[in-house]
């Protein structure tokens, strides 16, 4: 089985630097870390930029993955709150749903609210509606 792959670290600012990964097998989240950016309650941690850089996550057919910020890059992981609510159109998300080699079922939201897709994430997060970044953002 292949493992979840880092394909870019972009710093966003001081403190702050969005993963890219290729994933697949058992490389997921089971449910939302304590920050997890998807959690409501989390609005705010992460700066807007971090959101305009993984936007593209969300796009139809993307091939890349929103990691688990807590996970790092050494032992990356997709995130549970992603595969929840930001995945439906992830390429590949959908072909490793294919393949069996993701359980939904085993993935909970802890409890915890989510938002309901990336684009309502980003914008809580400060990311303008009228962003380009969010206009090929599947939010259905």
């Amino acid at each position: 089985m292949a493992k979840a792959i880092v394909t870019k670290i972009t710093p966003v600012d001081d403190n702050h630097e969005v993963v890219s990964t290729r994933s697949s097998d058992v490389n997921y989240m089971k449910k939302p870390c304590r920050d997890c950016p998807w959690k409501k309650s989390a609005a705010g941690v992460f700066p807007a930029e971090a959101f305009r850089v993984s936007a593209h996550t969300s796009y139809d057919m993307a091939p890349e993955t929103f990691a688990c910020h807590s996970a790092g890059t050494k032992k990356p992981k997709t995130c549970a709150g992603f595969l929840l609510r930001g995945a439906t159109h992830n390429l590949s998300v959908r072909l490793q749903a294919m393949r069996g080699d993701i359980d939904f079922t085993l993935i909970s939201d802890g409890g915890h609210a989510l938002f309901e897709n990336y684009k309502a994430m980003a914008i809580a997060n400060g990311v303008s509606p009228d962003d380009p970044c969010l206009q090929r953002s599947r939010t259905d």
